[in-house]
């Protein structure tokens, strides 16, 4: 289950496309370890330690720019056969200039002039790279325009083909099953650190490349809203709150379903049906062509009903593709209609509450008729939760 070759090759047509509006010569997308999205998602590299970047003239094949560490990874992965290296692109993390006797290195000059840079280079991946590369980058398109096209992309990558929702969906059933591992091993007197390792190593286990992040809380620390998994010990009536991000080709998923470890409250248990509430109402707006901010304005009005609106931090949903959170990221004030292949990811969160602080995640993909949810584990959990079960009925 991967990207077919043919469809990067659509995907660099798409984007030629948006250069001759622009009457741009070429396009820079760049990206690195943590910033990858842009790149991979024109040419499947994803370095480790280094830079990368795909340079895209109005005609002929892309030109992959790596470093010397990373080039036969670079190989390994691109869609593309011509793959070069700069020194400018060499491990990130030093100030020290690494010699590589054996590299075979070219300039971003050369590259520049071989795909006709002369009067507009578009750059792509502005928001990640550092001013000393962007100075290079200047020096070296001698005296091109360089304009910002990070909007190009976004654009490009808002709409999943069948392709990408077959990976994100890859990406639910791991986070799905590592979920399941997750809960099934929160009892008391394991630490918030064993539950992530859990997770993780059963997403590896099940084929995930990344596991970007797996957020632990437990007892008073749900209230960090972003919390790192420590060695705190999870005790008996202790709320937890997990959220996992699964990689798989690039593409991620992230789950998270409040529970209680234990013996619930009252108090713990209208929470969690707060959340639930919410998480329909949400779902029940999200369908191509409605406004973006409907089923935003709809989960602030239920929160405000219920007497809890001051708890609710942020908007409910975002994108979710390449990058864990991208557009569309919609607030009260978007208009614009959800599109059908849109895939997103709900973020229903209440947070320092009284009664305690939790959210609910889950993937989406958006179509005409409404919202597919891939994720059987979500489905199995609300359902137990309305049947007043508990979830370890039935993992």
């Amino acid at each position: 289950m991967k990207i077919p070759k043919k469809e990067f090759a659509d995907r660099a047509a798409r984007l030629r496309e948006k250069m001759r509006e622009q009457s741009l010569d070429a396009c820079f997308v760049y990206g690195d370890e943590y910033r990858r999205e842009n790149l991979r998602y024109l040419s499947n590299v994803w370095p480790i330690f280094e830079r990368g970047a795909v340079l895209l003239g109005r005609t002929g094949d892309p030109i992959v720019l790596g470093a010397p560490e990373g080039e036969l990874l670079a190989k390994e992965m691109t869609a593309w056969d011509d793959v070069r290296l700069v020194p400018e692109f060499a491990c990130v993390t030093v100030p020290e200039e690494i010699e590589y006797p054996f590299a075979n290195y070219t300039t971003f000059r050369k590259v520049f002039a071989e795909v006709g840079v002369k009067a507009r280079l578009g750059i792509v991946g502005l928001d990640a790279m550092p001013q000393p590369l962007y100075e290079i980058i200047r020096k070296a398109a001698d005296g091109a325009e360089l304009v910002d096209c990070g909007e190009m992309l976004w654009a490009l990558r808002l709409r999943k083909s069948d392709a990408e929702i077959a990976c994100i969906v890859r990406a639910i059933e791991i986070a799905d099953a590592a979920y399941t591992e997750l809960m099934r091993a929160a009892v008391p007197g394991v630490t918030e650190l064993e539950l992530m390792g859990v997770a993780a190593g059963t997403a590896h286990k099940l084929g995930a490349e990344n596991v970007p992040f797996c957020l632990v809380s437990s007892g008073e620390r749900v209230k960090t809203i972003i919390g790192r998994a420590t060695d705190k010990v999870v005790e008996n009536g202790d709320m937890v709150m997990a959220a996992l991000a699964v990689q798989y080709e690039g593409y991620i998923a992230t789950f998270g379903f409040p529970f209680v470890c234990g013996d619930m409250s009252d108090e713990q248990r209208q929470l969690i049906s707060w959340l639930i509430g919410a998480y329909e109402t949400a779902i029940g707006n999200l369908k191509a062509g409605v406004p973006q901010n409907k089923l935003v304005i709809a989960v602030k009005n239920y929160f405000r009903d219920a007497g809890i609106g001051a708890y609710d931090l942020y908007p409910p949903l975002h994108g979710c593709g390449l990058s864990e959170a991208e557009s569309p990221y919609p607030n009260e004030k978007i208009t614009r209609p959800f599109e059908s292949g849109m895939t997103v990811n709900t973020d229903i969160s209440v947070f320092g509450h009284p009664y305690g602080s939790n959210r609910i995640e889950t993937g989406f993909v958006v179509t005409d008729e409404g919202c597919v949810a891939p994720s059987k584990l979500f489905e199995k959990l609300i359902s137990a939760w309305k049947q007043g079960k508990s979830y370890r009925e039935v993992l």
